[in-house]
């Protein structure tokens, strides 16, 4: 907690009886080349959760767990509001994992400080329960906007893309009913998966619709048993091109790929840059 240059690399951590790494209120951040390994059954055993932090890179990871392979976090409810400090600029990359109940990358719950500005790319998922899910609900406020997800490889999955509207736990009875999330600027492109129950549910909160969601080049392979219907909308605005199975009308087709659409940021990000942290006696 509150710490600046943290470097865990090169690692094989064991039966986590809870969440595993937990940065709180911290910056500047490498985790690379670390090996999680938690019984699938074993719930809340979380891999990584930022927490309140910037300059964040996860790369090189092998996650077996329980629970959400990385969760990005921010604080909770009225808590994290007034307390206000985001999770922005965090990288992840080249992330192997498998969970039957959970996401690879989940972005909240608790997000009440905000997150921003998060880049994910080359992600392979396993029997996972969802790739990229997106949990918040009324009483969270504050946003999860800019996200950049390029390059998902999955294969057995309950939803592809999931966002949840309804995330109704609270640290106490003091939540502001009235605090509503805003969540925007959420792409997902070149991701193909395989053997999945359905493509996806999102779900917007009424009056407080998700939008500037972007799809572009996802194949996704229906299971032999899948949902009759592979996506359900609601509350939500976005775009898409080159999505099969075809998207929900709230996703409106554009046809084929236009520049811009979707593309993930070419300038790099200052921890991107940073190859280790000397340590000194």
């Amino acid at each position: 907690m509150h710490s600046n240059k943290i470097q865990i690399s090169n690692l094989t951590l064991v039966n986590s009886p809870s969440w595993t790494i937990h940065p709180v209120y911290s910056s500047n951040i490498i985790i690379e080349g670390i090996t999680f390994l938690a019984p699938v059954t074993s719930p809340n055993t979380d891999g990584i959760d930022p927490d309140s932090c910037t300059n964040i890179r996860l790369e090189d990871n092998y996650i077996v767990s329980g629970d959400d392979r990385v969760a990005v976090k921010s604080g909770w409810d009225e808590y994290g509001i007034k307390y206000g400090r985001p999770t922005s600029h965090l990288i992840i990359r080249r992330l192997t994992c498998i969970s039957p109940s959970s996401a690879a990358i989940a972005l909240g719950s608790k997000m009440s400080g905000g997150i921003q500005d998060v880049r994910v790319q080359d992600i392979t998922a396993i029997n996972t329960e969802s790739g990229i899910r997106i949990k918040t609900g009324i009483g969270r406020c504050s946003f999860v906007k800019d996200v950049y997800v390029k390059g998902m490889k999955l294969h057995t999955m309950k939803w592809v893309f999931w966002m949840t509207d309804n995330y109704g736990s609270h640290a106490d009875t003091h939540w502001d009913p009235k605090a509503l999330p805003e969540i925007k600027g959420i792409n997902y492109r070149d991701v193909v998966a395989e053997n999945v129950s359905m493509a996806g549910q999102l779900d917007g909160i009424s009056g407080d619709p998700f939008t500037r969601i972007c799809m572009s080049n996802v194949t996704i392979g229906l299971a032999k048993k899948s949902k009759k219907y592979p996506w359900a909308c609601t509350n939500i605005e976005g775009i898409s091109s080159s999505v099969q199975p075809p998207p929900c009308q709230l996703l409106a087709d554009q046809g084929p790929k236009k520049s811009g659409m979707s593309d993930f940021p070419t300038e790099s990000l200052r921890i991107e840059m940073q190859r280790c942290y000397r340590l000194n006696y």
